[in-house]
């Protein structure tokens, strides 16, 4: 096995045992970029040579003793949404063709202070505002979408040009690439993740979040971003891990971590995430669960609250949060966006301020009664899209019951309700279709209950099996 295929917690072990230094993982990782970049497009700024100065920093600190956790000398990559200092921040587009980041993001200031190597900036779909990353190929099939917005950092991930990488998501855009992919992604509770200097979206629906190989690889990230009351953190000052204690050195936490789910409620809902998704898809699900069952989980049959006033909420206020924030470049330059982002943000000047304050009211609804919801369960399990990915340049699909829907909104359809509530929310692998494209599973739980969520997922994915190689990208 070479250091590029270890997951994050492998090599961390590996690191710490003094079995692989962190300059012999970054170069792996770097040539293994050398190798596959060119197939796949998973980056906008390669930064070899600084990445190779902190991974020997790295390696010269953990030589003296100076250990900062398990993500030092690990290297990484971010969402080019998200600022790192004398690194340019594109966000994909010509509009910030220009853009150097003065200063550090919160999230980039608290991985480089746990000791992370920084490659690079990955691709997004410009302004994360889309579902495919048109620039990145599939991990797995390169006719095929990478899934978005957070395409670049789940290719990296998923292709072995990163050990962890950092995404964002306003409607899925972590999770959509992820289970395209095959690798995990983690939708923080909202306000957990501080994202101060990250280019936003939509700020009521944003989130920061990682993308790893394995459950407990995202438990070790989390830990890091969420930090422990640093300043500028939005939301309390540590969260719980996957071993439902606090997250540290791989392997650190209490026993419940045992794979034994007795006493764990997981909802399967009877609508909404069970309408219009592929057989194969509600198949993996479906004995996903069934594996849940078998560890000593109560399965509870839910009804998802407010079902069809989703993409409504959504959209009302994704929609004018967005062109709010491109009002000035819209008018000045709006011949450097390209088309589709161009016209979602021509959309949002036409809606009534009246419209966004209903969505906003019908948020709080339907917070209100997911909360009543998870009164009865401790989880959700439902599929995390409702198809594999689509061949590149595929503009809608057509369901069994002869509705024809748009791939971007087919993508985010099952990923946009834990934005809008806020709940934490897990895709991780479950299986294939097939023609070899990944399938998740996607959980979601209390907000603030992170430690529930990953510790259902760890477990699913041990009884699942498969997680935590790479691609077999062709080099």
């Amino acid at each position: 096995m070479q250091p590029y295929e270890l997951s994050l917690a492998e090599a961390a072990r590996a690191v710490r045992a003094r079995e692989l230094s962190p300059v012999e993982l970054t170069d792996s990782v770097l040539d293994r970029i050398g190798a596959v970049e060119g197939g796949l497009q998973a980056y906008v700024t390669v930064a070899a040579d600084a990445a190779r100065r902190s991974a020997s920093l790295a390696e010269r600190e953990i030589a003296a003793g100076r250990s900062r956790g398990p993500l030092h000398g690990i290297p990484m990559a971010l969402k080019d949404l998200i600022d790192a200092e004398g690194l340019p921040t594109t966000a994909s587009s010509r509009v910030r063709a220009d853009h150097v980041a003065a200063g550090d993001s919160a999230v980039a200031a608290r991985l480089s202070e746990a000791g992370a190597v920084l490659l690079g900036k990955t691709h997004t779909h410009e302004f994360a505002y889309g579902l495919t990353t048109p620039q990145t190929r599939n991990a797995w099939d390169q006719g095929c979408v990478a899934g978005g917005s957070s395409g670049g950092s789940a290719v990296a991930v998923a292709a072995g040009e990163a050990t962890f990488a950092l995404g964002t998501d306003t409607g899925g855009s972590i999770r959509v690439p992820a289970a395209l992919n095959g690798v995990v992604g983690l939708k923080p509770t909202h306000g957990l993740v501080p994202v101060r200097g990250v280019v936003p979206l939509s700020w009521s629906l944003d989130h920061v979040g990682p993308l790893t190989r394995t459950v407990e690889d995202a438990a070790l990230v989390l830990d890091a971003l969420v930090g422990h009351g640093a300043p500028g953190s939005s939301g309390p000052p540590r969260a719980s891990g996957a071993s439902g204690g606090p997250v540290g050195e791989p392997g650190a936490g209490p026993s419940r971590d045992d794979g034994d789910l007795t006493g764990v409620r997981v909802g399967v809902p009877r609508n909404y995430y069970v309408e219009r998704i592929s057989p194969e898809v509600d198949a993996a699900v479906r004995e996903a669960v069934g594996r849940l069952q078998e560890l000593g989980a109560e399965t509870v049959e839910v009804e998802i609250p407010m079902a069809r006033y989703v993409q409504a909420v959504h959209w009302g206020l994704m929609v004018p949060e967005a062109t709010a924030y491109h009002e000035k470049t819209l008018r000045s330059v709006p011949e450097l966006y390209t088309p589709d982002v161009r016209v979602l943000l021509e959309a949002g000047e036409l809606l009534p301020a009246g419209d966004y304050l209903r969505a906003q009211r019908a948020r709080t609804l339907m917070c209100d009664a997911w909360a009543r919801m998870f009164r009865e369960v401790d989880v959700i399990a439902a599929p995390a899209v409702p198809m594999t990915a689509v061949a590149s340049g595929q503009e809608s699909v057509e369901w069994a019951d002869g509705t024809v829907e748009a791939v971007s909104e087919s993508y985010v359809r099952l990923s946009a309700p834990a934005n809008i509530t806020g709940s934490p929310a897990l895709t991780l692998p479950v299986g294939r279709d097939r023609a070899g494209l990944p399938i998740g599973i996607q959980l979601m739980g209390r907000p603030l209950d992170e430690a529930t969520v990953l510790r259902v997922g760890r477990a699913c994915e041990r009884a699942v099996g498969g997680a935590g190689g790479p691609a077999p990208v062709a080099a």
